[in-house]
């Protein structure tokens, strides 16, 4: 990779484990602290209001659009949003979760507002620093950041809290917050990356990107295209637990091998892409999906050998990091330029939504037919998923073959 280019890719990486880590430890580490300490389910339930401003994003993205025109105030915004972040996760770690329990997720809902904040401001600033046939490298390394973030938070976190507690535990992910930007304030262009300006700050922004021409295939992909595995993901450890086996054992296979396989094919994705273009990447990694999606309803009848469900979880969390490459890749292909921040979280936050809708009603699906009934049905999701990009590709100029 000639001159500094390199440079940018392990920026990301770091900026996107950054916000990844805090999201999943306080999303699935602090419900498990908060059962030990025998909370009811319907507090452990509230700590789920801290993911709504990552599905709201979307409508403060504009104003970030447009209070921004360089890659230069974009890097501004970043180190603003990380570092107000880590200042009220470091107020939390002096409260007491079994006193303060209200006030705590109140400023943690504020902290996530800030870390979406972020998020917009470092996907806008992402674009506009790769170049088209570096996307498929750098969303490697959003993907890839993501995957290790969650599996440092929420593997090597809930180790740590039981050393050393709550309060060195949320001083030590403010300080490592803040450590991960380190890499932000040294990455430095004699001329910024400029990008058009853009005055609107008002919905209407966001209704623009569904007015172009073509969008609402795009928004079928974007709908159907993780169908077949999200269900799938959210079942597989009532499945798990179904099967007799213990939580130690499901931590390891679901929590730390599977995820450790998604980043792994989170990196190879970016490399396959780049290879065969993304066209051939949105087929190629579909029909991973429908193999992997046949291969539980195969072994979903009796019970599997534990080689054979091992096989399954490395498909389906490989399948995942792979269409998360993609997506992310193609996301940033259809910004408009001026509005890179506000598309790119549109695109997102649909996936985000649609896959929340699956996991709901896989739940039901598997109360209603089993397990096997459900693979079979996500088997059908993954089929409508592939035959979804056939009809989005056909005589569709928007996505670029490299």
């Amino acid at each position: 990779m000639k001159g500094q280019n390199w440079h940018k890719f392990p920026l990301l990486f770091s900026l996107y484990i950054a916000q990844s880590i805090p999201m999943s430890f306080f999303s699935t580490v602090v419900p498990v602290i908060m059962r030990q300490e025998n909370y009811s389910l319907e507090s452990i339930g509230l700590l789920q209001l801290v993911k709504l401003p990552w599905i709201l994003k979307f409508l403060w993205a504009p104003v970030i659009d447009s209070k921004t025109h360089n890659s230069r105030q974009l890097r501004r915004w970043i180190i603003v949003s990380e570092i107000f972040y880590a200042i009220v996760i470091f107020g939390i770690g002096w409260l007491d979760l079994g006193t303060s329990f209200q006030l705590i997720v109140i400023l943690m809902v504020i902290a996530f507002t800030a870390s979406a904040t972020q998020d917009i401001a470092t996907d806008a600033f992402a674009i506009l620093i790769l170049k088209k046939n570096e996307r498929s490298l750098g969303n490697s390394m959003q993907s890839g950041g993501s995957f290790v973030g969650s599996l440092m938070g929420t593997g090597v976190l809930l180790i740590a809290y039981y050393y050393f507690g709550w309060q060195v535990l949320l001083w030590l992910l403010a300080s490592f917050v803040l450590f991960a930007l380190i890499p932000l304030p040294f990455y430095h262009r004699k001329n910024p990356v400029e990008k058009p300006e853009v005055k609107t700050i008002t919905p209407a922004a966001i209704k623009g990107f569904f007015a172009r021409k073509g969008m609402h295939k795009r928004v079928l992909l974007l709908v159907f295209y993780y169908s077949g595995i999200i269900g799938t993901l959210a079942m597989l450890k009532p499945y798990m637990v179904d099967l007799g086996y213990t939580v130690k054992e499901i931590g390891f296979m679901s929590g730390i091998f599977g995820t450790s396989i998604a980043a792994a094919m989170a990196f190879v994705g970016g490399f396959i892409q780049k290879k065969i273009g993304r066209r051939k990447a949105l087929y190629l990694f579909a029909s991973i999906n429908l193999i992997t999606a046949l291969w539980f309803v195969a072994i979903s009848h009796g019970t599997p050998a534990l080689a054979a469900l091992y096989l399954g979880i490395g498909l389906l969390w490989g399948g995942y990091g792979l269409s998360t490459v993609v997506i992310y890749t193609t996301s940033m292909d259809m910004v408009r330029p001026g509005h890179e921040g506000t598309d790119f979280t549109v695109q997102i936050v649909i996936t985000h939504l649609s896959g929340l809708i699956f996991a709901v009603v896989s739940g039901k699906i598997g109360d209603l037919l089993g397990y096997t009934g459900l693979f079979t049905i996500e088997a059908a999701f993954c089929a409508i998923a592939l035959l979804t990009v056939f009809y989005v590709l056909n005589k569709n100029q928007h996505y670029a073959s490299t």
